[in-house]
């Protein structure tokens, strides 16, 4: 079972996974420890992650990034509109309300979804796992941030899916970083709760969250957030700092020009990150625009002064989490400080202005999510064992119920009336899950809402559930049990509706025999074991309850001859019956566009495959004309006459420049066919020599009057053998007319096996383990919390 942790930012990923000694973080093919979030589409394949972000500069605008700001929002969302005037690439509003991201691929304009270009990003991030682990990877935790909406948490789950992941946990970004900070304590107090507070600035958010600790114990008290304060903000600053200041000095307005753009703003952060270690810094840009050179300067102070509308918004996300865990600064025993946009000095200064201490850099900046992420999914796992460490997380958002119709356990009332309850309240335990009564005659809806949606900008109406259809066997108003669900990624659900139905159960009336009587029974009560008892004066059947197991009496007890009539007390039986529940989440995606999705992912893939293995033959190719070049001139210089050299030069030369002509773009098959055609003088040499070396051996191993191994007349028909075979290849004329890609070269001999596409691409692996184990694991804290009585509305 993988046990991984990724961490999908803004601007990079990191994927960490845990081992037998600990949690590392892995590298991906160019040993770096984080892969940029980018897909670029080319017209043969896609470029996704390290390689993407080498082909941004040449083709911008169908390099995709920053997509974490893109899922789950609609178009018309405030803040998707200000990211869009930033982006290089074209978003569009697509039919149902929401972004698509256009691009020209494979020749062809194409638009995608932003879950679709997550699930590329995730893919791409799964495949560094799998290279470095040697195994399949499904299981896995991933990072999110807490301010990430119903749809948006939703979004990540179809991503991951398409991406062939099982998360089994979506993990606030700030709780992974609380995890990894109270896991390796080993001086946390028994009794008196440590709190922490933890200041996540990254690449375009700023999140803050206050944790208590305890031995073995994690709470989470309290989250805030500002969706739009982060390190990227600074760098818009500084870009529009320059941008205008070129536009007056050198008459060129960058915003103008997509590539323009990019560059300026890859020299702005690293002009921001030079400004938080010196006072000052420079920015030179070499032909930036129209051929035209720019230099800039600025002082830290400036710097700070322009980004003084930025560094006021830190205070209002730390007041919150203070407000909300119901604590002051005198409480916070200590400040971790973590994300990519926190090395600015002003907002340091500002933390320890707020706290009254200055912040502390115990953890990696960048990597401790991933490695709390997968330390969550190695408490998850029964793969690995983990030291106990109980993380209780609380959910930022609060959630109602609402539905048209009197209070659920009303019977009578008026039935248009809208009504609602908070289900979950703002810090609600994750997860939970609650059980409402509803009294109903047929089918109805229920709506899931936000509480408050200030600062998310969001619809309040998150999923609406329909119930039905059912019949209650009076024809009254059935009862209805009905079980709403906050599970571990922070998604809320109607996981199920029950039809409770009363029955009463057929009364069993018991008596003494009467022996000696004349009269007819009055009426005859079946009991166990199909006897008849006859009674007299006995209640009708529909006045008597059920009777308890209707057990006959002892025939041990001595014979009464007359006595009054025995009725055991009423029992009733609940009959249970699921009711079916419809699903509709507005802006989800749903079961059979997922599928699709994961279909056409395959076929990208397939490609990309295609022309990476297409590349290795070409490369194959060309490093194999350099190789025999020197060793015909080198290694096989004694071996070969000047005009056999000549010879085979000029086929090298040949090879070379149809692979910068004519064979610049050809298939694989082409590409190996060519490969094993240069090869197959060598190969043929090669045997002729293996044969002469091993006769030269047994005749060396005989005594010098025995009959010689081989004879002068078997050399002489080996060399003519060999002559026949390579003197048509080396003097086969150049074709009349270069080949098209269409047409399919002769294939050798004996180059079929190594020309034939197909068979598995060698990624699959088989994972043992136990299934049940593995799926429990998915949800280990998945039950009602204990003490917990279900509210009812």
């Amino acid at each position: 079972m993988s046990v991984v942790g990724f961490d999908f930012g803004n601007e990079s990923g990191i994927v960490a996974v845990a081992r037998q000694r600990g949690i590392d973080v892995v590298l991906n093919d160019e040993s770096k420890r984080e892969t940029p979030a980018i897909v670029c589409f080319g017209d043969k394949q896609r470029f996704i992650g390290t390689a993407g972000a080498a082909s941004t500069m040449m083709n911008p605008k169908n390099s995709i990034s920053q997509i974490k700001r893109l899922i789950g929002k609609r178009f018309s969302d405030p803040e998707l509109q200000n990211d869009i005037k930033t982006l290089p690439f074209s978003v569009t509003e697509g039919p149902d309300g929401y972004p698509l991201i256009n691009v020209r691929y494979l020749g062809e304009s194409r638009s995608f979804t932003p879950t679709q270009v997550l699930g590329m990003v995730l893919s791409d991030l799964k495949g560094i796992a799998e290279k470095n682990l040697n195994a399949a990877v499904a299981d896995c935790c991933i990072g999110i941030p807490v301010y990430f909406t119903d749809l948006q948490r939703r979004a990540v789950m179809d991503a991951a899916t398409i991406a062939g992941l099982h998360p089994l946990r979506l993990f606030h970004e700030t709780t992974a970083t609380a995890l990894g900070y109270g896991i390796y304590k080993t001086d946390l107090p028994e009794n008196d709760q440590l709190n922490v507070a933890f200041v996540d600035i990254g690449h375009a958010s700023m999140q803050v969250c206050i944790a208590g600790f305890k031995k073995g114990q994690l709470k989470i008290l309290s989250h805030a957030f500002d969706q739009s304060l982060g390190g990227r903000d600074f760098d818009e600053v500084l870009f529009q700092h320059f941008a205008a200041k070129f536009r007056e000095e050198y008459k060129i307005d960058v915003t103008q020009n997509a590539r323009a753009s990019l560059r300026l703003r890859a020299a702005c952060e690293k002009l921001k990150k030079v400004l938080s270690a010196n006072p000052e810094a420079p920015l030179n840009i070499e032909c930036l625009m129209e051929e035209k050179d720019v230099r800039g300067f600025i002082k830290r102070d400036e710097f700070e002064k322009i980004s003084i509308p930025i560094l006021e918004r830190v205070k209002g996300p730390l007041e919150r989490a203070l407000s909300d865990a119901g604590l002051t600064v005198e409480n916070i025993h200590s400040v971790e400080v973590v994300g990519s946009g926190s090395r600015v000095p002003a907002i340091i200064r500002i933390l320890t202005e707020f706290f009254g201490k200055e912040p502390r850099r115990t953890m990696n900046a960048s990597e401790c999510v991933a490695r709390g992420s997968a330390l969550q999914c190695a408490i998850l796992s029964p793969t690995f064992k983990v030291r106990e460490f109980q993380v209780t997380e609380c959910f930022p958002f609060a959630i109602a119920l609402s539905w048209k119709g009197s209070a659920p356990e009303s019977h009578n009332g008026a039935v248009d009336q809208p009504q609602s309850t908070i289900v979950f309240p703002k810090g609600n335990v994750l997860p939970s899950t609650k059980n409402l009564t509803f009294y109903r005659s047929s089918t109805f809806t229920v709506d899931v809402v936000y509480v408050d949606v200030g600062g998310l900008n969001v619809p309040a109406k998150i999923s609406t559930y329909t119930i039905g259809p059912f019949q209650s066997a009076k024809g009254e108003r059935a009862k209805l049990k009905v079980k709403v669900r906050l599970n571990l990624h922070g998604i809320v659900a109607i996981e199920s509706a029950t039809l409770m139905e009363e029955e009463v159960e057929v009364p069993v009336a018991k008596e003494p025999t009467r022996m000696d009587t004349d009269e007819s029974p009055s009426e005859t009560v079946p009991v166990e074991a199909g006897e008849d008892v006859n009674m007299q004066d006995a209640k009708p059947t529909g006045d008597a309850p059920e009777a308890d197991n209707g057990a006959p009496e002892s025939a041990d007890k001595p014979v009464q001859m007359e006595a009054d009539v025995k009725v055991e007390a009423p029992k009733k039986k609940v009959k249970k019956s699921n009711v079916p529940v419809s699903e509709l989440v507005y802006g989800g995606m749903v079961p059979a566009d997922v599928q699709k999705a994961v279909e056409k992912e395959f076929e990208m893939a397939l490609q990309d495959r295609v022309m990476e293995e297409t590349k290795d033959k070409k490369n194959a190719v060309e490093a194999y004309v350099y190789e025999m070049r020197n060793k015909i001139h080198d290694k096989y210089q004694e071996f070969v006459t000047q005009s056999e050299r000549d010879d085979f030069s000029a086929r090298l030369q040949e090879v070379e420049d149809w692979l910068y002509e004519d064979g610049e773009d050809e298939t694989k098959g082409v590409y190996i066919a060519k490969l094993e055609e240069l090869k197959m003088v060598v190969n043929e040499c090669a045997e002729a020599e293996a044969w002469l070396r091993e006769k030269k051996q047994q005749q060396e191993s005989l005594p010098k009057y025995a009959t010689p191994v081989v004879l002068t007349s078997d050399v002489k028909r080996k060399a003519e053998a060999l002559d026949r075979f390579c003197r048509p290849i080396m003097t086969k004329p150049k074709p009349a007319k270069p080949q098209t890609p269409t047409e399919t070269p002769p294939t050798p001999q004996g180059s079929e096996s190594q020309g034939a596409e197909g068979g598995s691409d060698g990624n699959s692996a088989d994972v043992e383990g136990n299934s049940e184990a593995q799926s429990a694991a998915a949800e280990p804290m998945d039950t009602d919390k204990a003490g917990a009585t279900p509210s009812q509305a």
